[in-house]
């Protein structure tokens, strides 16, 4: 395991630039499996880093809970993956939404990751959102990086 940050994030707004700064940092090929329970801002933070890649505010980023996997073109022309397993219930399901072409192609968001057990690639990126006791605004983040 690689670098270890912490960060104590004190509203949305904290998160989105948080978010838009990452993404300035992130490789073309990056896994960044977001971990926390619901509610925590896993999404929130991918629309933000989403919309700094493509380089459009107003990108409409909805949450793909429902069709479990978007794809975007970066204003680079890369693509980039968003995964919400959270209804998942067999890791092998994740063959069919096209994971396989998306380690390979692209930047790869995966919210809820472990539901993928030993399917994540040992090369990636944990970020962890916990909401903050006592302030619901609040939010400590944790990046852990794996090569």
């Amino acid at each position: 395991m690689g670098v270890v940050q912490e960060t104590l994030l004190r509203n949305e707004a904290e998160t989105a630039a948080f978010a838009k700064n990452f993404a300035r940092k992130a490789g073309p090929q990056d896994v960044i499996c977001l971990y926390g329970g619901l509610g925590a801002g896993k999404t929130s933070f991918c629309r933000a880093l989403i919309r700094e890649l493509c380089g459009d505010e107003e990108l409409e980023v909805p949450s793909p809970t429902f069709t479990l996997v978007q794809q975007y073109e970066a204003a680079s022309g890369q693509e980039v993956w968003h995964f919400d397993l959270y209804r998942v219930e067999d890791p092998e399901e994740i063959y069919e939404l096209g994971w396989e072409d998306a380690l390979g192609q692209g930047l790869v968001l995966v919210e809820w990751p472990e539901r993928l057990a030993t399917l994540l690639p040992k090369r990636r990126v944990e970020v962890t959102l916990k909401a903050v006791t006592g302030d619901p605004e609040k939010r400590k983040i944790t990046v852990k990086n794996y090569e």
